[in-house]
């Protein structure tokens, strides 16, 4: 590619990001175009190459988002505090450019959950997507909610507690596993279905297919019961309405560092299985 079209977000609290910019648009202008400099939540442009993102997962969710319909590639440089989708450094990012503003960049294609709310009358009163996962929360008043599960045409259990999620892999690592849902490899095509707080002794998280059909109603709800998209966008849901959750027809596109493996960014980030600090064999 000889003129890479590239547009830089960054977080808007990410410190010190000014002369992070200032590295990554170099690196960027050696092979293209930096054609737009945003801060998170400002639109997308349409016709980009590649979308740099500096910051931490949230941000790169926030630009999935976005950037879905149009199918840019979304490389994430890791100014954050964790980093799980952040695969770059600026120096890392410097030594694969070739690679990344390239014909042929290493492209990782991720599932995207498609959401609608069901009112009443049976109409979609809203619709939209998630990336990591779509979360019914009790709400305020915070009492233990009752919701009707259905897989497919099957009718699944009630469920009570204080929510439910349906994460896909890149999102089970989020509020999946904090509920005690498993970690699914990205490159497995299966959602997840994790209660919260179920107040069951039988209740175990489900994988599904990606092809899976899960609806989602309240039976007895609180004021404040939410259906609440990657943590960052809450949306109203109350008795009588219903949701659908499907795979999406596109899937988000995150350039992957040949560096980076995804076991060892459990181990390193993750700390998966850490053990105690022993005392007989120090840190």
């Amino acid at each position: 590619m000889t003129d890479c079209k590239t547009a830089i977000m960054k977080a808007r609290t990410v410190p010190g990001s000014d002369q992070l910019v200032a590295q990554v648009r170099a690196i960027a202008e050696r092979h293209g175009t930096v054609v737009a400099d945003l801060v998170s939540e400002e639109t997308i442009p349409s016709d980009l190459d590649r979308l740099i993102v500096i910051g931490g997962d949230g941000t790169i969710i926030g630009a999935a988002r976005q950037a879905l319909e149009h199918g840019t590639p979304i490389l994430g440089v890791n100014a954050g505090r964790l980093g799980i989708l952040a695969d770059f450094d600026v120096e890392s990012l410097a030594r694969h450019a070739e690679m990344i503003f390239g014909a042929a960049p290493l492209v990782r294609e991720h599932l995207v959950l498609n959401i609608r709310i069901i009112d009443a009358r049976g109409d979609a009163r809203f619709e939209s997507v998630a990336i990591n996962d779509c979360v019914v929360t009790a709400g305020p008043p915070y009492r233990m909610i009752e919701l009707s599960l259905m897989i497919d045409d099957t009718d699944g259990p009630s469920i009570n507690g204080d929510g439910l999620i349906i994460s896909t892999p890149i999102g089970s690592t989020a509020y999946n596993v904090s509920a005690g849902g498993p970690i699914i490899q990205p490159n497995v095509d299966a959602l997840v279905i994790s209660a919260v707080a179920p107040h069951s002794l039988a209740f175990r998280p489900i994988v599904a297919a990606s092809d899976t059909r899960i609806q989602i109603g309240v039976k007895r709800g609180n004021r404040g019961t939410s259906l609440v998209l990657d943590g960052q966008a809450t949306h109203s849901f109350s008795e009588g309405e219903h949701l659908v959750v499907e795979s999406h027809r596109k899937r988000t596109q995150l350039i992957g560092n040949p560096e980076s493996s995804y076991w060892n960014t459990l181990i390193e980030k993750m700390r998966w299985g850490a053990p105690p600090t022993y005392r007989d064999r120090g840190t």
